[in-house]
């Protein structure tokens, strides 16, 4: 399926198709579908009861995720192509895209309210309670990413939406972080979302969930003394972000009672692991060379970890196409390109974050990747400091 994109070229007979128009919508169902698989739930347990093979309709997104997309890409592999430049412009001015965009969040707050109902008035056990928790957090953690997206773009409604869908991650400080920080420092020791090599997932993910929270309230405080206003103010965007957050939990607290304060809590720490997942290995092991003048080279293609399989990237709203939103943030989702010149993973994002589960087979696959990437200079790449010659023992044994 397929849609025509005119081109504002001289010769108007020319027409670039933009074949994935219908895919798209991919991302934006996956809400629609965790949806379903909790209707489903509901009604087998109102029909047989609450046993661990009706619990397994709250595991279908986690399965998607981990199981049906990393099959996609392989199946389908990877798709380099480029719209070209002529046809950017209409690309950008479609509201289609940005409609996609929109009709997220409304459906990731159904399915929030609807899993904190499910743990607060069925009998669950275990296996039951952590479908739940991976259904919500799943849907909030792509959320983060559909948040993402819409917080770099100039018009205010997407400014606000993207604050809005963070809420139920309650992790509304990434939109002053993500934006005002990590693009500044991406691939440089002040940045905390930039990983190092030899640095496991579970001694990054401390390190950049407290890091990112200091770095976005230093911003913002900045931001308004230069306003002139106190840090703890109504105009503070953070404190504006954590209200909605508070907002939401509170109304669902109050209607489904204390367990449901717990249960979104819980799902909130799953969508934050999954977007910082996402960061470890978009940075993992590269570095922004210090200029003579003390500051840094400026952000290029090669400071990206990139990916072009197709499943994950229509799932991802082109995210994995790393290079591009750096070097141009408000570009949006449809029109991001691939470089060849930009080091590629050996696949999408869903598998690489199982891979990233598991520190000695990440370490296996991408250490010689960040090797191979500096020519087997190792002091071009970051790396964690004290974990020199465990790197350099990894890459003997692997080579």
């Amino acid at each position: 399926m397929s849609a025509i994109i005119a081109s504002p070229a001289p010769d108007p007979s020319r027409r670039w198709v933009d074949r994935k128009y219908f895919l798209w919508l991919l991302s934006a169902a996956v809400p629609v579908i965790v949806c379903l698989s909790l209707a489903t739930f509901t009604w087998l347990s109102r029909r047989w009861g609450i046993h661990g093979w009706t619990e397994l309709a709250l595991w279908l997104l986690p399965f998607l995720i981990y199981v049906v997309v990393p099959m996609g890409d392989m199946v389908f592999g990877d798709d380099r192509s480029n719209p070209p430049e002529e046809a950017m412009a209409a690309l950008e001015a479609s509201f289609y895209y940005r409609a996609l965009l929109f009709a997220y969040t409304p459906v990731q707050y159904v399915v929030t309210i609807w899993c904190a109902w499910i743990v607060t008035s069925q009998a669950l056990d275990v296996f039951g309670y952590a479908g739940a928790v991976l259904a919500a957090g799943g849907v909030n953690g792509l959320g983060i990413n559909t948040a993402h997206e819409l917080g770099h773009k100039a018009e205010a409604i997407d400014r606000w939406v993207s604050r809005l869908t963070l809420a139920p991650s309650a992790y509304g400080h990434f939109y002053v972080e993500h934006n005002r920080g990590h693009h500044l420092h991406v691939a440089t020791p002040e940045d905390p979302a930039s990983a190092r090599m030899g640095e496991s997932l579970w001694e990054f993910l401390p390190r950049t969930v407290w890091g990112s929270l200091v770095s976005a309230w230093r911003l913002e405080r900045r931001r308004l003394n230069n306003h002139g206003c106190r840090a703890w103010s109504v105009r503070n965007q953070i404190l504006q972000s954590w209200s909605m957050t508070i907002l939401l939990f509170g109304s669902v607290t109050t209607a489904f009672g204390w367990p449901a304060l717990l249960f979104l809590i819980v799902q909130a720490l799953y969508a934050i692991s999954l977007l910082e997942t996402v960061n470890y290995l978009e940075h993992y092991g590269l570095a922004r060379r210090r200029l003579p003048n003390g500051r840094y080279e400026p952000c290029r293609p090669v400071h990206s970890w990139n990916s072009s399989h197709v499943v994950s990237n229509l799932l991802l709203y082109h995210l994995q196409r790393h290079s591009d939103h750096h070097a141009h943030p408000r570009r949006r989702y449809q029109t991001l390109r691939h470089f060849d010149e930009s080091p590629q993973l050996p696949a999408g994002y869903a598998t690489m974050i199982v891979l990233a589960y598991v520190p000695p087979l990440w370490r296996r696959v991408m250490d010689r990747r960040v090797a191979a990437h500096y020519g087997g200079d190792l002091d071009r790449a970051a790396i964690k400091p004290g974990r020199r010659s465990v790197v350099e023992a990894g890459l003997d044994r692997g080579a």
